[in-house]
């Protein structure tokens, strides 16, 4: 009796443990793309005259130094950047030759205007899974802010155009960035469209942050993509980027293309291993750009990385910038790693804002604290204390993104506001003592959230000027589709629940 009872429960396991393989199989076959797929890159052949130039912050100083890159032909020649210091009234001091002598020589080109100067670009070839190009990087170091520059580069002959770029006044009390979460176009879409009225509508933008994701996926047709969103603004404003997972190659490690740092020129030389990071100061305005893509050992290291520049930064806002949110609004269980890795820190050392993208959705979350001396103060000034939670402070994280796809998310109770079936944009603006957050609606330039932080002393408080806006929540189901039927559901419990 013992003997075939033992003999049941013995092929009952081998049973039960044949079905969970089987299952284990069928998940990972369903997943299988998600993991390993990588799009084929169509062979490619690089402009013979250089294109695809980009400016974006050198180092650290973000008012004195820029780097410019660019790509010309298969094989490195002698390149260089020309530049021209404008005048007070934004006018040349003497004349633009623009038949400057560009050929390789053993002499020095010579500059086409008396006050311009000559910055040679180093060169490297990457070879891509389906062709080669040559990048170029000019470092330009110890500009003159509050000056204008204009500019062109050249390689082996063949120039651009003239472009242009303005340095701010060092200890001006004003700043202005945009920001985008993942944009990652479409080939033939329209982010170079909403770029274009983005900075329409806010000429005072001084540079441009990405969220990771900038580029659908590496390869050379959506590099060209991505140049082509950017043609409106990254040839004259700087561009900060960091790295999303859509920049990468899958694998059981993910692999990023040297490529993305060629462009992304500012990474060639911040870089810790093999570690994307990057700080830079703009007059009182820290960021420090993380990689959140990759796996536990390097994110160990950016950790101690970022722990670092928190200690040793004296500037008055501090500003985080990663792809990954750390609470995510697609699942209580997600990015779980990031958060343990970075949140203590960027709580513990002051900082002010977290700007992240990659779930497709616009969230806000503030952080909640004891009322203080300024709440009460703030209290007292407003008029509308509807829009006065005397319980906010700092760190407000925000999730967002301008992309074509929108994703299903969750509603967690600890988000103050979300949305959802649009693009969005965030503005950040500093004057003084104080750092305005506004979100918009890309497609229709209707203001969608709007925040401010205001220090003075040891207080820190935050202000929710956008609790009267409403949220809006576009999301049509598929009927068929059981994600999007129990999603629509989450919609209306959340709408009943914030009684909109």
């Amino acid at each position: 009796m013992k003997l075939a009872k033992l003999t049941f429960l013995s092929e009952y396991s081998r049973y039960l443990w044949g079905l969970l393989i089987v299952a284990l199989c069928c998940w990972c076959a369903s997943r299988w793309n998600v993991w390993f797929d990588n799009p084929e890159e169509d062979a490619y052949e690089p402009s013979d005259v250089p294109t695809r130039i980009l400016l974006t912050f050198g180092d650290e100083d973000g008012v004195r130094n820029r780097n410019i890159s660019w790509t010309c032909g298969k094989v490195v020649k002698e390149s260089f950047v020309e530049l021209v210091e404008l005048n007070d009234n934004g006018n040349l001091n003497g004349n633009l030759n623009d038949n400057l002598n560009c050929q390789p020589s053993a002499l020095s080109p010579q500059p086409s205007a008396l006050n311009s100067q000559l910055s040679t670009a180093t060169g490297e070839v990457f070879v891509s899974r389906s062709g080669k190009a040559a990048y170029y990087v000019a470092r330009l170091r110890d500009l003159k802010a509050g000056h204008t520059y204009r500019y062109r580069v050249c390689t082996g002959g063949k120039k651009s155009e003239w472009h242009e770029f303005h340095l701010p006044p060092s200890h001006e009390p004003e700043t202005s960035f945009l920001y985008m979460g993942d944009i990652q176009d479409s080939i033939g879409g329209i982010a170079n469209q909403l770029l274009r009225e983005a900075f329409g509508r806010n000429p005072d933008t001084e540079f441009l942050v990405c969220g990771g994701d900038l580029t659908e996926r590496p390869t050379d047709a959506y590099w060209g993509e991505t140049f082509e969103s950017l043609d409106s603004v990254g040839l004259s404003v700087p561009v900060l980027t960091i790295t999303g997972n859509h920049d990468y190659l899958k694998g059981v490690v993910c692999q990023l293309e040297r490529r993305f740092s060629l462009i992304h020129s500012y990474f060639l030389d911040s870089m810790v291993g093999e570690n994307q990071v990057f700080t830079v100061r703009y007059k009182h305005v820290q960021l420090f750009c993380l990689d959140s893509n990759r796996e536990f050992f390097y994110l160990w290291t950016q950790r101690r990385w970022l722990e670092e520049q928190l200690e040793g930064s004296r500037a008055k806002w501090k500003i985080v910038v990663l792809h990954h949110p750390l609470y995510s609004i697609r699942g209580s269980m997600n990015n779980l790693i990031q958060r343990w890795m970075f949140d203590d820190i960027i709580r513990e050392h002051g900082v002010d804002v977290v700007l992240q993208g990659h779930e497709h959705a616009y969230a806000r979350m503030t952080t909640s604290s004891q009322p203080s001396t300024l709440n009460t103060q703030l209290s007292t000034l407003n008029s509308q204390p509807s829009t006065l939670n005397s319980q906010l402070s700092p760190p407000i994280y925000t999730v967002s993104h301008c992309s074509p796809k929108s994703y299903r998310i969750g509603f967690d109770e600890r988000v103050d506001k979300f949305g959802t079936g649009s693009r969005y944009y965030q503005m950040v603006r500093t004057r003084g003592d104080t750092l305005f957050l506004t979100a918009w609606d890309a497609n229709d330039g209707t203001l969608y959230d709007s925040l401010y932080i205001v220090k003075q002393g040891a207080d820190t408080q935050v202000v929710d000027a956008g609790r009267d806006i409403p949220e809006r929540l576009t999301f049509t189901p598929d009927p068929h589709n059981k994600k999007d039927v129990a999603f629509a559901e989450r919609i209306k419990a959340y709408k009943r629940r914030k009684h909109l």
